[in-house]
């Protein structure tokens, strides 16, 4: 049954995460939709490492390069999700205010990612690659 708790509060963390990109999008006082670029990054977040766990066999104890380079591909993405808004926002393409609301919205979101492959990442008996 935690998986089930876990479950429901990593979907109430990414729906609260997209409400603050909407937030920082839908205003009246910002009404651009420019950060809605985001979602790629969104998406694009955990398929190197999704990747690298399929290659990748676990009984080696030391560091692999493929592993190496999905955390330093995701690392990236991460650092350019958060740079966007404000490159956006120093471009005067979206208000400060927007930018503020995206980045709690990264915030939330990347956290509820981690926090799904540190639930579900383990290879239990509760493990997301049942689905």
């Amino acid at each position: 049954m935690a998986g089930i708790k876990a479950l429901i509060s990593l979907s109430f963390g990414g729906a609260i995460g997209l409400m603050f990109l909407m937030l920082g999008c839908a205003l009246p006082v910002y009404d651009k939709y420019w950060p809605l670029f985001l979602l790629f990054f969104y998406i694009l977040s955990p398929i190197p490492y999704c990747i690298s766990r399929r290659v990748v066999d676990d009984t080696d104890s030391a560091s692999n390069a493929c592993k190496e380079l999905a955390f330093f591909l995701t690392t990236g993405i991460v650092i350019s999700a958060f740079g966007l808004p404000i490159v956006f926002a120093r471009a005067e393409v979206i208000a400060w205010g927007a930018c503020a609301l995206v980045l709690t919205g990264n915030i939330v979101i990347f956290g509820t990612i981690l926090g799904f492959f540190l639930v579900f990442g383990s290879n239990d008996d509760f493990s997301w690659q049942q689905w």
